[in-house]
């Protein structure tokens, strides 16, 4: 699970440095009002319902990051299947550093344990299948890397990032451009220009937009879009293993095992993070 955070440091202290501004802006007047500056003091995080715990890893460099004397004592694993009543870590040192990290805290982890479950409990319908479940873009402004970083903990995959570490060809590149053909030739030529060692994705509509991109061999991955699982599976025998295939478009969780069982390597699902229920957690001192 480091391994997002090693891979993305930048953004998450990016990220932690505005979250914690935004709640803070320089004074915790409650926390002051109430005790000195030397009381110290525990806290655990309970669960109060059962959930992929997600999170902790954040949870212990926003303490860190914050107050770097506060003390963590983590108790479980990030991504394991947890109880209601189970306690996930403990948090000890300046009683004033603790509560003027509780919410972010709180707030990250109960949106990331809500994603990670989701994604365990919809990954968990299609493991009888090859197809990975992606993320998308559809992710809370300024906080996407929480969002991405709780799908991987779920067992889901990360989709592109953002528009820097993709090409992704969709259906308006295609139309202002004049058609899949010129857009492609346009974007090697943009690659080879730039000498760029990016991942390309092309998003079809049908069996003809289909043909065309066959004809570039250069390109990675084509998605398939808003296409019923018939038709899907009609699309994959077509393409017949030339390139990675993805499907999208108005996938639900009731209608995501028919999809997977096309053959489809990838089904991204927007819902992964946007239509996560966040988990009820408590951050109390002890």
């Amino acid at each position: 699970m480091n391994n997002f955070y090693q891979q993305y440091k930048g953004a998450i202290e990016r990220f932690i440095d505005q979250a914690l501004q935004e709640d803070i802006e320089g004074h915790d007047h409650s926390s002051l009002a109430c005790f000195d500056a030397a009381l110290q003091r525990k806290a655990e995080l309970k669960v109060k319902e059962d959930c992929v715990i997600a999170g902790i890893s954040l949870a212990e460099k926003i303490f860190r990051h914050y107050d770097p004397s506060l003390s963590i004592e983590i108790l479980v694993q990030e991504g394991e299947i947890l109880r209601s009543g189970a306690v996930a870590f403990n948090v000890s040192g300046n009683a004033q550093s603790v509560l003027a990290t509780e919410r972010l805290v709180l707030n990250c982890m109960q949106r990331m344990s809500g994603i990670a479950s989701y994604v365990e409990r919809l990954t968990k319908k299609i493991q009888h299948t090859n197809c990975k479940i992606l993320d998308t873009r559809k992710t809370t402004p300024g906080f996407r890397y929480p969002e991405k970083w709780a799908v991987s903990i779920g067992g889901g995959y990360n989709h592109r990032m953002g528009l820097f570490d993709a090409i992704m060809i969709k259906d308006n590149h295609i139309d202002f451009c004049g058609g899949i053909g010129k857009a492609l030739e346009k974007t090697k030529n943009y690659i080879d220009e730039k000498k760029l060692n990016l991942p390309v994705i092309v998003e079809v509509r049908g069996g003809l937009e289909i043909d065309q991109v066959m004809e570039f061999p250069w390109v990675d991955r084509i998605l398939l879009d808003n296409m019923t699982p018939g038709i899907l599976k009609q699309n994959i025998e077509k393409i017949d293993g030339k390139f990675e295939t993805e499907a999208s478009g108005n996938i639900t969780e009731e209608r995501l095992v028919s999809y997977a069982e096309t053959g489809v390597d990838y089904v991204s699902m927007g819902a992964v993070t946007y239509g996560a229920v966040p988990v009820d957690l408590s951050l109390k001192a002890v």
